[in-house]
């Protein structure tokens, strides 16, 4: 911390990038900070979540708003049911979205918002559990809170000490926090992650099999006592730039075209060789039921560029290349 208070004060902020420089470092001071702060009230939080029946509501308004919309998103897609209820909204009907078992995120960093503290009454009349994240801990809304999660920050990035820029950042921060303490303690896996984002790059990886995907079908194959100029015949007909070399229904080698290049700068007769001679033994194989992520793990890994694709019995079925 002494580091950051040091780069912070020494900061010389007359140009746009050292301006930025030291946003960023006034907020990292701010969150390392925060992170000494957080005491047994964090836990109690946790627990009252995971003892929830309901859904975790999340209000704030203005810039807070913003952040509590984050923050219910973040519950959302991590395991905990949650969405945002703006404060004048909830006055004008939307109180009926709230539930006597739901708990209640407030947000306010003065802990003095007058749309936030209003609602607290009501909110008990409904016998809901209120969490407050607030920046000061003397303040009406701390007061009233069951739990009360301080997310302080002295001053602002702001250079008039106005606009929500730090306070903000801690307060998301604490509902990162928040998310990933309930994330762990459900156990929660990347696949019901994934679950809930089928339309993400993450979601299609966990989500797809490897059969879903594969070259299926006429696979470019030769056995393995032809020459090496059945292989370009082949690779050709197929369009893939390899060929499986199997023993019945079970890979023993695969060629690719730049084994076929190398063969021939090696020795122009090179396509009257047995394929023997040049293909990679021992493929690396992966079943079919197997998850894309795992299968890209094992390309990364291994320095592949293509898997084998196998049955329960070992034989092949399919292709799978790594731009699929």
């Amino acid at each position: 911390m002494q580091s950051l208070i040091h780069a912070v004060s020494s900061l010389d902020e007359s140009t746009p990038d050292s301006i930025a420089a030291g946003v960023f470092l006034k907020q990292a001071r701010a969150l390392e900070h925060a992170a000494t702060t957080i005491g047994p009230e964090f836990a109690q939080a946790i627990d009252l979540i995971l003892g929830c029946s309901g859904r975790v509501i999340v209000i704030g308004v203005g810039k807070s708003g913003l952040i509590g919309k984050k923050i219910a998103a973040t519950l959302a897609s991590t395991g905990t049911p949650s969405f945002f209820v703006h404060p004048v909204e909830a006055f004008h009907g939307d109180l009926g979205m709230i539930a006597a078992e739901d708990v209640i995120i407030l947000i306010s960093f003065s802990g003095e918002t007058d749309e936030v503290t209003r609602l607290v009454p009501f909110l008990r009349r409904f016998g809901n559990r209120i969490i407050s994240l607030i920046g000061r801990a003397e303040s009406t809304l701390a007061r009233h809170s069951d739990i009360a999660l301080l997310t302080p920050a002295d001053r602002e990035s702001c250079p008039n000490n106005l606009a929500p820029t730090t306070s903000t950042t801690v307060t998301l921060a604490m509902g990162d926090a928040l998310a990933v303490a309930l994330m762990k303690s459900r156990g929660f896996k990347p696949e019901r992650f994934a679950a809930f984002h089928p339309g993400g790059s993450l979601g299609r990886r966990l989500l797809t099999r490897v059969k879903d995907v594969m070259h299926a079908g006429k696979l470019p194959v030769v056995k393995p006592d032809r020459l090496l100029r059945d292989c370009l015949w082949e690779m050709t007909r197929a369009r893939l730039g390899l060929v499986l070399v199997l023993d019945g229904s079970r890979a023993i080698g695969i060629v690719t075209d730049g084994d076929l290049r190398r063969a021939l700068l090696a020795d122009p007769q090179a396509m009257s060789s047995p394929i023997a001679n040049v293909m990679s033994r021992q493929p690396v194989t992966i079943h079919e039921e197997e998850k894309l992520a795992d299968a890209e793990m094992i390309m990364r890994e291994r320095k592949i560029k293509v898997l084998v694709v196998v049955n329960d019995e070992g034989a092949t079925t399919g292709l799978l290349e790594i731009f699929d």
